[in-house]
């Protein structure tokens, strides 16, 4: 099998997306992602999909940026939530942001509209988004811990939020090869799974003192965990090679 530049290991490239033609029955399973985490899979692509074809059967005229505007705008929300001391709302918005979040890439499968500019725009509102809903949430949070522990925690679920992404996203650039593929590590840190992690702290948090603080030394240690393992593991199979490559 023959090599692409930048890419380590074929059987690792990101997969191409099943083409989707005007007129042509859209498959609910061709909108999804291959490296979706276990939330994204088992739960929100069930919403999303089934909000990406209402729009699809009605022909609404909303753009994959449009979308990522929208779920940025609900995670600003979920941050207002969280810094005015309602963690339930907080949470729940942070959710439908992350569940919103899945439809702007599945439109542009749809309507054959992906792009690198839309890649980054939503990849840089996530960020932004990330860190409001987290920060936001630590704020809240920080009086659960004598000090100056809030604060460390805060600093540890913020900095393991954005090395993750940091993660893949060079992982990708460099090397060509995503890190959700490679190894025997699950997605423990992906981005659905640590927005669900805040999301069941702060509905908790009404009725258990500290789930909130808890799901924030939750989302540090699985991200810095899957961070520094994935890390290990893609850098081996960068200085291995591929050795069952043909």
């Amino acid at each position: 099998m023959a090599s692409r530049k930048g890419v380590v290991c074929e059987r690792y490239i990101w997969p191409n997306y099943t083409e989707i033609y005007p007129g042509r029955v859209i498959d609910k399973g061709s909108l999804t992602k291959p490296i979706d985490g276990p939330v994204a899979k088992y739960v929100n692509r069930r919403l999303s999909t089934a909000i990406t074809m209402f729009i699809l059967e009605r022909g609404i005229p909303v753009t994959p940026n449009q979308v990522s505007l929208i779920s940025f705008l609900i995670s600003v929300a979920s941050a207002l939530g969280f810094t005015l001391g309602v963690p339930a709302l907080g949470g729940i918005l942070a959710q439908v942001s992350s569940v919103v979040d899945g439809v702007d890439g599945e439109l542009a499968r749809a309507r054959k509209m992906e792009s690198r500019t839309g890649a980054f725009i939503d990849s840089m509102l996530d960020r932004y988004a990330d860190v409001l809903i987290v920060a936001s949430a630590s704020v809240l949070s920080l009086g659960r811990f004598p000090e100056p522990w809030g604060l460390v925690i805060a600093v540890l679920a913020i900095s393991g939020t954005l090395m993750v992404s940091y993660l893949h996203a060079r992982s990708q650039y460099d090397l060509g090869v995503h890190p959700a593929v490679v190894g025997p590590l699950p997605s423990i840190a992906s981005r659905d799974v640590r927005i669900f992690l805040v999301m069941v702290g702060g509905v908790l948090e009404h009725a258990v003192s500290g789930a909130l603080a808890y799901s924030l030394v939750a989302l540090a240690l699985a991200s810095h965990l899957y961070a520094a393992f994935k890390f290990v593991q893609v850098a081996a199979l960068a200085i291995r090679g591929c050795p069952d490559r043909e």
